[in-house]
């Protein structure tokens, strides 16, 4: 039994497509290089597509290499070191908010202990007592 094939003019469709996703101008989909997106960018279902073996193949070979997947790699790069910066930024703000909190308790105590010791001032007499 030989593996099930697509007519010329579906082989044709997914080429096309193929090209226009790794030239970085898809017209049906958002320019992914997925095999979601070659098969929607082609218009034929994804079960045509698999039956497809010679372009799927086609495809696995140049996927890696096209600028789009460049272009997507640096993107998942950039975006993973934007996600690590913001992690980071959010443990140094955390750190820096109980500091705040800290110092805060710090002048709270501070300042009681200043009005205790104004008050107790200005209770005591101003009575001069001579020593003996």
């Amino acid at each position: 039994m030989t593996a099930p094939t697509v007519s010329a003019r579906t082989e044709q469709a997914l080429r096309e497509a193929m090209e226009r996703l790794f030239a970085g101008k898809a017209a049906r989909t958002d320019g992914k290089l997925t095999k979601n997106n070659l098969w929607r960018e082609a218009g034929v279902s994804r079960a045509t597509m698999n039956r497809a073996s010679n372009v799927l193949a086609e495809w696995d070979n140049r996927v890696g290499q096209s600028p789009a997947s460049v272009r997507d790699q640096r993107q998942s790069d950039e975006i993973t070191r934007l996600r690590r910066q913001l992690k980071d930024q959010r443990r140094e703000r955390q750190r820096l908010q109980q500091q705040v909190d800290a110092a805060a308790t710090v002048i709270a105590t501070l300042l009681a202990e200043n009005a205790a010791l104004r008050e107790q001032l200005v209770k005591r007499s101003a009575v001069v007592i001579p020593l003996p």
